[in-house]
């Protein structure tokens, strides 16, 4: 290791792996060699679809096509997450990405819905986000090259859905054709240097042993060396994020594609549906304190929109984080980092930014620098801790009580970094993002006002925009969403025309 990092090996495949594969053939490939050990036999757990529009970056780093991504996965376009029965029983919104309204200077726009709602000349707050009315009218497409600064349709972001299974493949052909090296087999022991506690090798059940410097653990679940190896620790959040255990199952297409993931709270949990061009995704999140596995698969099976296409597919899990996803030679990513559910769509979000900040706190000389190694694992914590703050907000702002899993969920004690958010938010609709986390100020705000934090009064900076002026404020914008959404595509005819993909064969 003196003469520095020169052979990464890349434990577990999946998502995780042929992700972490790809980046590090693409940014270091003239310095290092990547191999990837996998087994056939283990599988992956392939049940993530949906994404965040941070992929766009990682898609970009590998230069990849759209087009043909979107159509090799099956995949679709993703403007944002309708929640249902989330506050309380007959409710809906949507968590658009984007941008929202028309900020004046220092006073988002939200502040200005504030009143209009208080004087009560606003419409419902999704009405003043392109990607909001986009969804819900089924209308998708890119913002245009030469659109004005000022026009919301240059304000569109959005994200995909698409099957895991295939992106991993998809990534393994990009990975493969660019010289990373796959060996297939179970790794039976992983072999420590005796002096540093590193790990110096893995060795396979047919007897391979392959070195490495650096090694980077995507094998799920079981962190066979973050923590098989290396006994890093786990820090459980299960008693804020009550979920353990969920159940997937695929179904057939009976309409077009939503341009949007649909999140649906039962009542022990909540129910995902992710549409795709051959197939629709469906899975049930839940607490097994309050429901058992077959009532809840049986819930799954009745509502969902078409014929199962299998049976559902169990999942177990324990919500948390690596205490340590450095540690050594050794990155986690996935699965084996920790877990967050997939509410948000943040698991692959938190794989690309862990090979983000791996790249760009990568040793140099080839010693892994406890400089470098602890601010990763800050960093890392930093980022999964807002996240983790952000999807407890869905569960804490519930007015539900209609069953024991929801009345825990209104009840329980919450980190003290998220009751200040929604103290403060409550006072005044104001909010301010911590440093880089993930979620925007306007995704925030949705999901508050969406589930029924409702400021009791507003910044008072408004007021310097005269009171007659807000309802004529309010009107052009949602008066422009609208006639701007009316231009677009439907999400189906976008896709025909751009990225349609190839007829499965059954």
């Amino acid at each position: 290791m003196n003469n520095g990092i020169t052979h990464i090996v890349v434990v577990g495949g999946g998502t995780a792996g042929w992700m972490a594969a790809s980046a590090l053939i693409r940014v270091l490939g003239r310095k290092v060699t990547v191999r990837l050990v996998e087994s056939d036999e283990i599988g992956i757990v392939g049940v993530g679809e949906a994404t965040v529009p941070h992929i766009k970056l990682f898609n970009n780093l590998l230069g990849l096509n759209e087009a043909d991504f979107v159509a090799r996965t099956q995949g679709t376009f993703k403007l944002g997450i309708q929640f249902r029965d989330w506050g309380k029983l007959g409710d809906s919104y949507i968590h658009g990405f984007g941008v929202m309204g028309h900020d004046i200077g220092l006073t988002p726009f939200h502040q200005f819905w504030l009143k209009g709602r208080q004087a009560g000349c606003a419409a419902d707050l999704g009405d003043y986000s392109v990607n909001t009315v986009a969804a819900i009218r089924g209308k998708f497409m890119p913002a245009p090259v030469d659109v004005p600064a000022n026009n919301p349709l240059g304000g569109i972001a959005y994200a995909y859905h698409f099957d895991a299974s295939l992106y991993a493949r998809y990534l393994r052909e990009y990975a493969e054709a660019r010289g990373v090296r796959r060996s297939e087999g179970k790794i039976q022991d992983v072999e420590l240097h005796p002096e540093s506690g590193h790990v110096a090798a893995v060795l396979l059940a047919n007897g391979e042993r392959i070195e490495g410097d650096l090694f980077i653990d995507c094998s799920g679940f079981r962190g066979l060396l973050i923590e098989g190896a290396l006994a890093s620790g786990y820090e459980d959040w299960s008693h804020w994020l009550p979920c353990d255990r969920a159940l997937a199952v695929p179904c057939a297409r009976v309409e077009a594609p939503t341009p949007y993931t649909r999140s649906t709270a039962r009542e022990a949990g909540w129910q995902w549906r992710i549409p795709l061009q051959h197939r629709t995704g469906n899975g049930y999140v839940y607490s097994s304190r309050h429901i058992g596995d077959d009532e809840a698969a049986a819930k799954l099976l009745a509502n969902l929109d078409g014929e199962a296409l299998a049976d559902p597919r169990p999942l177990r899990f324990v919500t948390g984080i690596r205490k340590k996803a450095w540690n050594r030679n050794v990155v986690s990513l996935g699965l084996a980092s920790g877990f967050m559910e997939p509410l948000e769509s943040t698991s692959i979000h938190m794989i690309q930014a862990g090979i983000s900040k791996l790249l760009q706190l990568f040793p140099s000389d080839g010693v892994m620098d406890p400089v470098l190694v602890d601010r990763y694992n800050s960093q890392t914590r930093f980022e999964a801790e807002r996240i983790r703050d952000f999807l407890i907000l869905h569960y804490k702002a519930t007015a539900r009580d209609d069953s024991p899993f929801w009345n825990d969920c209104r009840n329980m004690s919450i980190p003290a970094s998220l009751q200040e958010n929604i103290d403060l938010f409550r006072h005044s609709g104001r909010f301010f993002r911590t440093a880089e986390e993930m979620f925007a100020v306007v995704s925030w705000i949705q999901v508050m006002i969406g589930q029924g934090i409702m400021p009791r009064g507003y910044d008072p900076l408004v007021d310097q925009m005269p009171d007659e002026d807000i309802p004529r404020f309010l009107a052009s914008i949602r008066d422009v969403v609208s006639k701007n959404v009316d231009l677009m595509p439907t999400h189906q005819q976008f896709i025909d025309r751009e990225c349609r993909a190839p007829q499965v064969v059954s």
